[in-house]
């Protein structure tokens, strides 16, 4: 059995008319009932039931027509990428990102990657609700969690690099409160909570999940505060001006560390689930454009470019309290 064989039972199956196969193979119809006679007669079963008025798969033409969409498909791909293979990648890439991880780190690498590869149409989309990937059309996102639990078998998931978040305030506020020495003195601190859609499973706004190392168990500390939104970049603004203790990812506030505006407090706790991953629909064949850019981007990651901005600031003293 070949290709043409394969063509043949998809298009009689789709018309219900070997006339109407024909036609749309562009052949006499002839020529179609003689090749589909041919072909049950060498497999020797009956794979079309006829009447005078439709032809229709019968349970075993199903199954080869079932399976044919499978290998013409994995044909098509073989040669897509034989072609690849021979120029220069060239083509669509169309991706997902949460709004602060793609403007500050993701936006720069891909047009550092697009500029090495001029055939590659980059295209963007900035969102805080993870898509459905395969029905919107994305190639792949760039995500602060894994694939939900619901998609893990329709989807990929690459962890590109890991990620903390952890506690910082503005050297005001420690003048004015103090920083606190323990878990249990965040509950007297005005904390900044972030109440951002697509936080992960289960997550509670109003509890911080911290560890001191990566062995160590997570320990659920309950925050409030007089402040809080679902914009990070309000708290993080807040923060600045010091009007509370927030819980940020470390990507985000490099900078700010780094220039001394934050400094961390409670140093050797961190919330270690917001790792940034690929994720992507399942395919059985990934166009090379897509592991070009997929590889890219682990490597442009891999050391966690935002460390080196935080690696030589301090930490906060526990400075003395004072009246709120």
């Amino acid at each position: 059995m070949d290709r043409p064989d394969l063509e043949l039972v998809l298009a009689v199956r789709q018309h219900g008319s070997l006339v109407m196969a024909a036609r749309a193979m562009r052949v006499a119809p002839s020529v179609v009932t003689k090749r589909l006679a041919a072909l049950e007669a060498r497999l020797g079963l009956r794979l079309f039931q006829r009447t005078t008025r439709r032809v229709s798969p019968t349970a075993e033409g199903d199954t080869l027509c079932e399976r044919a969409v499978q290998l013409l498909r994995a044909f098509d791909e073989v040669e897509a990428e034989l072609r690849e293979r021979q120029a220069e990648p060239a083509g669509p890439i169309r991706l997902a990102a949460t709004f602060g991880f793609g403007r500050l780190w993701l936006g720069p690498a891909l047009a550092e990657f697009q500029s090495r590869h001029a055939g590659i149409q980059v295209q963007l989309q900035l969102t805080e609700q993870l898509p459905d990937l395969a029905v919107e059309g994305f190639d792949g996102a760039i995500w602060l969690w894994n694939a939900p639990t619901e998609r893990a078998a329709e989807w990929v998931s690459r962890r590109l690099a890991s990620n903390q978040r952890v506690l910082v305030a503005s050297p005001a506020y420690i003048e004015r409160h103090g920083a606190p020495r323990s878990l249990q003195e965040l509950q007297q601190h005005a904390c900044l909570v972030v109440r951002e859609n697509g936080g992960g499973p289960g997550q509670r706004f109003d509890h911080w999940r911290l560890q001191r190392g990566a062995d160590a168990q997570v320990q659920h500390v309950p925050v409030s505060g007089p402040l809080s939104s679902n914009s990070g970049e309000l708290v993080r603004d807040w923060c600045l001006a010091g009007h509370g203790l927030m819980l940020r990812s470390l990507w985000d506030i490099a900078p700010q560390i780094a220039s001394g505006e934050l400094v961390r407090v409670l140093p050797g706790y961190a919330m270690p689930d917001a790792d940034i991953h690929w994720l992507a629909p399942y395919r059985p064949q990934t166009p090379r454009r897509i592991r070009l850019l997929l590889d890219f981007l682990a490597e442009s990651f891999r050391k966690e470019p935002w460390k080196t901005r935080v690696s030589a600031t301090a930490s906060a003293p526990p400075a003395p309290r004072r009246k709120r």
